[in-house]
């Protein structure tokens, strides 16, 4: 577990290291002074003790004065030059405040030019500099983001068209033709019926961009079994299955206890295996694995498929990333199952991850360890 660094944590350690460094500054800035002081009257001294000086130079009288008073004139001088290094090192701290605000300002501006800061604040500038990086990558992110749903959004109002344009044809021939054959007018309400399913889809994606977007999950967590889940999930992929003439291989414990939300976490599940067989090549095996050890509980979903590049299995958690960018086939999604998963997965304290090679595809999640393992009566 991470441990947060405490409010204000930052700023203590800014002001403590310039306070150091200011202090030490000050005091060394005095000793010179002290040291160069006295050193230059010890020179003074000894250079106007060889020479000879008459009464009548003027700078005789200067001389005899200031043997005669000193410790005045030393302490004089050595107070004059603390009065000085004090009103420098003091203001310090305001210029260093306007260079902050100055520097504050040009971090709000749009651009990517960096802040540029004094030496003595170069941990501020360095900090300030990572914000505004952080802060550009996760606009550029946003922005793509953004750019994703819309062509999303656009894409399927566009697919939304053509299944509808086709049940209102179908069912127009099953009105205007009463006399078609029985073959014939089940041929149509079949074509009918598929593409108002694949309607039915569309508008689900549509449904799932606005509750990604306008929800945040929260978990409601109780005593389930893993292992009996996993199974009753694989089991309603069975008609998927079929169709795809795949066969699905399940290598779990009688039993896998754990606490956790069982609805979302189904819903990781679901998303896993609905991607496994809709990847998958056909006539292949799903495999879905799980064991539990010190480590936690590791479940693993394989499938044969097209190997994913790396430049994309980097990206396949984001939100609205899809493999494929055609909208044309039924498996085409909005883009947000493996993105729901990872978050999800994350809000359990675990971790997901994808792997791809030699035309596999393997996703892995990692849940923690619980303490209490007897969750279930």
């Amino acid at each position: 577990m991470n441990k947060q660094t405490p409010r204000g944590a930052g700023k203590g350690r800014y002001r403590s290291a310039l306070s150091r460094r200011l202090l030490a500054q000050y005091l060394v800035a005095l000793v010179l002074w002290a040291v160069g002081l006295t050193a230059l009257g010890l020179l003074g001294w000894s250079v106007c003790n060889a020479i000879i000086w008459q009464p009548t130079n003027p700078i005789y009288w200067v001389l005899q004065w200031v043997r005669e008073y000193v410790l005045l004139v030393y302490g004089g001088l050595l107070a004059g030059g603390w009065v000085a290094e004090s009103y420098y090192f003091l203001s310090r701290p305001l210029r260093y405040l306007d260079e902050i605000v100055e520097g504050a300002k040009r971090l709000a501006q749009p651009g990517e030019a960096l802040v540029e800061l004094p030496a003595d604040l170069k941990d501020i500038q360095d900090d300030m500099n990572l914000a505004k990086q952080q802060a550009l990558r996760a606009e550029a992110a946003a922005r793509e983001a953004e750019q994703r749903k819309n062509d999303l959004i656009v894409y399927l109002a566009h697919d939304l068209k053509t299944p509808l344009t086709s049940v209102i044809g179908y069912l127009t021939l099953l009105r205007d033709e009463p006399e078609i054959s029985a073959a014939t007018r089940a041929r149509y309400t079949g074509i009918a019926l598929d593409k108002a399913l694949r309607l039915e889809d569309l508008l689900n994606e549509f449904f799932e961009i606005t509750r990604f977007n306008l929800t945040h999950l929260e978990l409601e967590t109780a005593p389930v079994d893993l292992a009996l889940m996993l199974r009753q999930v694989a089991a309603e992929f069975g008609p998927m299955l079929a169709e795809k003439k795949l066969e699905c291989s399940l290598e779990l414990p009688e039993t896998l206890p754990y606490n956790c939300d069982p609805d979302k976490l189904a819903r990781v599940f679901d998303n896993l295996l609905r991607n496994a067989v809709n990847y998958s090549f056909e006539g292949g095996t799903v495999a879905v694995r799980a064991e539990a050890g010190p480590t936690g509980v590791t479940l693993r979903f394989q499938n044969p498929g097209p190997t994913i590049p790396p430049e994309k299995l980097d990206r396949i958690f984001e939100r609205f990333f899809r493999l494929d960018a055609s909208r044309g086939s039924a498996s085409g999604g909005a883009g947000l199952g493996l993105a729901i998963a990872k978050q999800i997965v994350e809000l359990h304290g675990g971790r997901i991850t994808a792997q791809s090679g030699n035309e596999q595809v393997e996703f892995a999640v990692t849940l923690p360890p619980q303490e209490n393992r007897k969750i279930l009566e």
